[in-house]
């Protein structure tokens, strides 16, 4: 599916303005370490996948952000509406982006296969 040149400008939109939004209007001590990562949104602008990451490994502190995210989402779109010039905002979907610890766990792996030699 290729994606317009309008949805990446709305992605890396949306993206700038949540990051400022979790970090100046969102009290939840639960989202306070969450950084976005990544946004994909469909052609038609209706759904957006927010991708986000932790410095904590925790499994626990995962849940509490999920939960937390899940619980602003309301506050999120309103504050995007707000700063955003669009007809609609997308729908918010929260996922943790799993990319950084597989990244980790790759350099492991080459850690120890070149300790090994």
């Amino acid at each position: 599916m290729a994606t317009s040149f309008r949805s990446d400008r709305v992605a890396v939109e949306i993206q700038r303005e949540i990051n400022d939004i979790l970090r100046g209007k969102v009290r939840d001590p639960r989202v306070q370490d969450v950084n976005i990562t990544d946004v994909q949104v469909t052609g038609d602008l209706s759904q957006a996948t927010v991708y986000y990451s932790l410095l904590s490994k925790l499994a626990s502190d995962n849940q509490k952000a999920q939960k937390g995210l899940d619980k602003a989402t309301g506050l999120i779109k309103r504050e995007l509406a707000h700063r955003m010039t669009m007809y609609k905002i997308p729908d918010l979907t929260f996922k943790k982006d799993e990319s950084v610890e597989y990244g980790s766990k790759i350099d492991d792996l080459l850690r120890k296969l070149n300790a090994g030699e």
